[in-house]
């Protein structure tokens, strides 16, 4: 199977972010690619860079979604389309997967979020599992990908074969110039990527933004903790792997065992 991973700028407003959207995902069904992934919060576009509140209303969301579920179906392609959206009228972080026919196939939540976030979203509460062409995969969106684990670990003992990891990290004004992925002087994020695939034996699809400063690259890592393609450093534009589900055994993680940490052996000790 191949999947595309999307490597965009920060959008000036929502209309932008999905003529970008619109491109990039046309040039991925152009390479066979049956899925495409893009960055967090991509609609309409990080919070605190400035975008118009009008963008973000549920009625500008709702909007927006249908148009990348237009453009699915046209380009038939499935679409990983991180946004804002509003769960009981509160403002969440999430994914939405929509299947190539353009239909709507769930979403995945941000549940832990960064101490710095806990003022723009509330919280989700619930984790998901999708299924697309055979492929079986789970989403974890940023800061719980990179600081807690068992988001991913969950996923594969649910018999994902893929995580996908929309993030951001890095900024256009300032930061570390980076030259070689997964360089050991580099930040921690490319090192956390490779062990959530080789920590639960599946593969872990990350994908960050071009910004001019990235702490990270876009990268697709085997079920060994192998960084098979990653994006070039602050370049626009997409990548595409092909992936071999059956590789992603999830040995490790149905191995875990979590009675050896409860809190009644504790006690007992």
């Amino acid at each position: 199977m191949k999947i595309a991973l999307a490597s965009p700028p920060f959008p000036k407003n929502i209309a932008e972010g999905l003529t970008i959207l619109k491109e990039m995902t046309q040039e991925a069904a152009g390479q066979q690619a049956e899925i495409i992934c893009f960055p967090e919060s991509f609609l309409p576009g990080y919070p605190g860079m400035g975008y118009r509140p009008a963008d973000q209303t549920h009625e500008s969301l709702k909007k927006a979604l249908a148009e990348v579920c237009w453009i699915a179906a046209k380009q038939g392609i499935a679409i990983i389309v991180p946004m804002d959206g509003y769960i009981n009228q509160q403002l969440v972080n999430l994914a939405y997967v929509v299947s190539a026919t353009g239909e709507i196939m769930g979403y995945q939540t941000k549940n832990q979020l960064d101490p710095s976030e806990d003022s723009l979203w509330v919280p989700g509460t619930e984790r998901s599992i999708f299924e697309l062409n055979g492929l079986k995969f789970g989403i974890t969106i940023c800061h719980e990908g990179f600081r807690y684990p068992e988001s991913v670990r969950w996923s594969a003992q649910q018999g994902a074969q893929l995580v996908f990891h929309p993030h951001f990290t890095g900024s256009n004004t300032n930061g570390p110039q980076l030259t070689e992925w997964g360089n050991k002087n580099n930040p921690y994020y490319e090192k956390a990527m490779m062990m959530r695939a080789l920590e639960n034996t599946i593969y872990f699809a990350s994908v960050n933004y071009s910004s001019d400063f990235p702490e990270s690259a876009s990268a697709i890592i085997d079920p060994q903790g192998n960084c098979i393609l990653h994006e070039a450093y602050g370049r626009t534009g997409i990548i595409v792997g092909e992936i071999d589900p059956e590789l992603a055994t999830g040995l490790l993680a149905k191995r875990f065992k979590p009675e050896l940490y409860s809190t009644m052996n504790a006690a007992k000790r």
